[in-house]
């Protein structure tokens, strides 16, 4: 009896000591027998959820990184071996796209990374589809390329299931399933048996490379979720959770019972209050880079920004004989910083940080370069709801790499980073612009252009960004009710109705991505074959330039290429 004490106490040792995750991987934790004999019907298991990573495996000023987000786990897995409970690891979507670490090797670094942290499930996302066919090419250019081939890469290579409920192949009218993709899956945590569900945004397919869609369409996720609930629940789940890359918006996270402070309309609310009372348990959400930490419709909905700087977290109180759910605790996005979590102290996993180690060091030698160019202040990205000095930028170097283009129209939701203060490197736009979008050009009268921008003023449908403009100036005023809107070329020449232009934009942008065209009617757009990447032109324009860049060169009073009656969407009355 007593060697058998013994063996009992060194593994628990083992599990919750300090070099059990440098031993071996995430997700391998056990508690003796003894452990939770005798204790209280229930048990907790923890929830940790993050969702738009976008390649974000390293920290990014004094929070992030995917080494100490390991660090967290490691310490809520220790309380949960000693309390007898358990904790599962789930992400919502757009896990890769966004840094070098992880575009060089198109996503690759953050399945490793993954690997190593004990992920159960991830969700599919829109941006899971730019990185195309596997290998060099975007988007495919020769017969028999795969336009999912990364995708399917990566998931071939992850120790967890990708989950995509509602992307349904045209040719089957069945959710996709492809080799470690399906609908769902069932993990058993503790004894409790939990159905996991993944979803994406009802637009995806307006909000990624078009190209890399054919004979895929994305359905509607509340029925989508309550097909594959329904069937995990016959299945024997007890515990049903969604990780849905779709998401909301809420400024006050302290208190669950509180939606005023949320977005009413937003995508995974609405979802939430469509879905059968008691079906689901809880909703990871995402894709809006916002947070929520509430309650909707007796479903625990939480959302952690993006970027890998924060997590949430949920923990469920479980009865211990039937697996059923007796209830649910709430906490707010927890920031990923150095400091305590559950009495310990948190540090970097070191099994983690190896996984990622090889993709940095590839990244580091690329993203030092220097572009010969001093920024005096940092170009702030914002929310893009303004117009901003770094949209003027890129677009200024958009228009200046197409030679003829008259105007440049880009896509406010596709600047990721600001650019900070000092000499500038390749990184630093890179992070700005981390898509492989092309420039393409297509004509468009000057009223079709009006028509795009006074969308862009009106919109009130996501994507809600300011439209990036270069070579023209708008005036817009409220008149008997109507907007009226004048354009006029940087020249001072006014674009007239019947002015035919030359517009340079992206690919993303001419495929019908984000609706933004959608307003002129029908365009015909030069081919992109051959097309220079549109990030890659903007860094070369800023090589030529040189020099010092200052935000006031950019955006200055009496210097602003946008007037318009206050606040967006403007309404006129």
């Amino acid at each position: 009896m007593a060697r058998r004490q013994l063996l009992i106490a060194v593994l628990v040792l083992w599990v919750t000591g300090p070099y059990a995750d440098a031993q071996r991987p995430f997700g391998k934790l056990a508690v003796a027998p003894s452990e939770v004999e005798g204790r209280s019907a229930n048990i907790t298991i923890s929830v940790v959820a993050t969702t738009d990573l976008h390649g974000g495996v390293l920290p990014r000023g004094e929070r992030g990184g995917l080494a100490l987000l390991g660090g967290y786990v490691r310490n809520l897995r220790a309380a949960r071996v000693r309390d007898g409970g358990g904790t599962l690891l789930v992400d919502s979507g757009d896990m890769f796209q966004g840094t070098l670490e992880s575009n060089l090797n198109e996503g690759a670094a953050v399945v490793r990374a993954y690997n190593a942290l004990g992920y159960a499930a991830a969700a599919i996302g829109n941006h899971e589809f730019d990185f195309g066919p596997a290998g060099p090419d975007e988007t495919p250019r020769t017969p028999g390329e795969d336009p999912r081939g990364a995708l399917k890469a990566r998931a071939a290579e992850a120790r967890f299931p990708f989950l995509a409920a509602n992307t349904v192949e045209e040719a089957t009218g069945q959710p996709a399933s492809w080799p470690n993709v399906k609908p769902s899956t069932t993990v058993t945590v503790r004894g409790v048996r939990i159905g996991l569900i993944g979803v994406t945004t009802i637009d995806t397919a307006a909000q990624t490379i078009a190209a890399n869609l054919p004979g895929l369409t994305f359905t509607p996720l509340a029925p989508a979720i309550t097909r594959e609930a329904m069937s995990l629940r016959s299945r024997g789940a007890t515990v049903v959770i969604v990780l849905a890359h779709a998401g909301g918006r809420c400024t006050r996270l302290d208190d669950p019972e509180d939606l005023g402070s949320c977005d009413q309309m937003a995508e995974i609310v609405n979802v939430a209050r469509q879905l059968p009372a008691g079906l689901v348990d809880m909703i990871s959400a995402g894709h809006t880079h916002q947070a929520m930490a509430q309650d909707v419709a007796g479903i625990a909905v939480v959302e952690a920004y993006s970027g890998g700087r924060s997590f949430s977290r949920v923990d469920l109180t479980v009865n211990r004989s039937s697996g059923a759910l007796v209830s649910k605790t709430i906490f707010p996005p927890r920031d990923v910083t150095a400091g305590p979590y559950e009495n310990r102290a948190v540090t970097p996993d070191a099994a983690t940080a190896a996984a990622i180690a090889p993709a940095v060091r590839r990244a580091l030698t690329i993203k030092n370069q220097p572009l010969g160019v001093h920024v005096e202040t940092p170009f702030v990205r914002g929310d893009q709801q303004n117009e901003t000095s770094l949209a003027d930028l890129i677009t200024d170097g958009m228009l200046a790499s197409v030679r003829g283009a008259d105007v440049a129209i880009g896509n406010g939701g596709s600047l990721r980073a600001d650019v900070p203060a000092g000499p500038l490197t390749y990184g630093a736009v890179y992070e700005v612009y981390p898509f492989d979008n092309r420039l393409v050009t297509f004509t468009a009268t000057g009223d079709q252009l009006t028509r795009i921008v006074a969308d862009s003023l009106q919109r009130r449908a996501l994507p809600t960004e300011l439209l990036p403009i270069a070579g023209f100036r708008v005036d817009a005023t409220c008149e008997g009710g109507m907007l009226r809107v004048a354009l006029t070329r940087s020249s001072g020449m006014p674009i007239r109705p019947e002015d035919r232009l030359t517009v340079t934009t992206s690919d993303f942008i001419a495929g019908g991505g984000d609706g933004i065209l959608a307003p002129a009617g029908p365009l015909q757009f030069k081919g992109v074959e051959g097309a220079p990447l549109l990030r890659e032109a903007v860094i070369a324009w800023l090589r030529q330039r040189g020099g010092r860049l200052d935000e006031s060169q950019f955006l200055a009073p009496g210097n602003r290429r946008w007037s318009y009656p206050a606040p967006r969407p403007v309404t006129c009355q």
